[in-house]
């Protein structure tokens, strides 16, 4: 039986906007398939990281590793890195998966920066308390910027149109109405995704309940000052007016955090 696509299902993004959330949720729905772990190849079930760490490995390594072993499953590949691929890796995504329903999770530049700062600082400090790590400004402070791909993750405005030259019908959700009500958004998504809901029985149906109510990996609110904040709202501001600006939607989560601030 020959398939469509290589991966029926991508998420690409944005990396500490509920990623891990859609993948534990859409993996446990029984029309849907994770290809097994393959670590440090492939980032646990959920990432394959092909456009990235793999594409010298060659489409047909690709298309092996995504091939459910029922073709009737749906194949799941949420990689947030490809948010950021170039219009030509978008093309080659196309042409290996012409149908495939893409996922695009906004969320507030400035909010996913501190997070991603702060996920970067958790692999740094070995896992040190939240109370005992600090973060200010300095040349250390910068250089996790640069390792955690801030300015590549927040350009969700640019990302998302060149995504949507290829793939003008991909899901955009909005990361702070996900986190107020996520089984709203699951079942958007499993509509977006042609999977069933309706038609399941009621253990499952609960099954998937509890999954998508299920917060997914937070990191320790490492505490920021306020120079760090700063700099960092000056650095995101022109990618969060982009970002309302392409999608209309007003972001308050990043202006949580300035509050206090003058």
């Amino acid at each position: 039986m020959s398939r469509e696509n290589a991966a029926d299902i991508l998420g690409i993004g944005a990396q500490r906007a509920m990623t891990s959330w859609l993948h534990q949720a859409l993996s446990a729905h029984p029309g849907t398939w994770a290809f097994p772990d393959f670590h440090p190849v492939t980032s646990s079930t959920k990432e394959a990281h092909y456009w990235d760490w793999n594409h010298k490995r060659g489409p047909d390594w690709y298309k092996v590793l995504m091939r459910p072993l029922d073709e009737r499953l749906k194949s799941l590949d949420v990689t947030p890195e490809y948010a950021f691929l170039s219009d030509r890796q978008i093309e080659e995504c196309k042409a290996l998966n012409p149908g495939a329903r893409v996922i695009y999770i906004l969320r507030d530049p400035l909010a996913r920066a501190v997070s991603g700062i702060r996920m970067h600082t958790l692999w740094a400090s070995k896992n040190a308390p939240a109370e005992e790590v600090s973060l200010e400004m300095d040349q250390a402070f910068l250089d996790r910027c640069e390792r955690a791909r801030i300015w590549d993750h927040g350009a969700c405005a640019a990302n998302l149109k060149r995504w949507r030259r290829r793939y003008p019908d991909l899901l955009v959700l909005n990361y702070e109405e996900l986190r107020a009500d996520p089984l709203a958004g699951f079942r958007k998504i499993l509509t977006h995704c042609g999977l069933d809901w309706q038609g399941l029985d009621q253990a499952v149906r609960d099954s998937l309940t509890e999954r998508a109510r299920r917060h997914v990996w937070a990191t320790p609110r490492y505490a920021l000052s306020p120079d760090c904040l700063h700099f960092l709202a000056g650095a995101m501001w022109p990618l969060r007016e982009a970002l309302t600006k392409e999608t209309g939607i007003t972001f308050e989560e990043g202006d949580a955090l300035l509050e206090g601030l003058a």
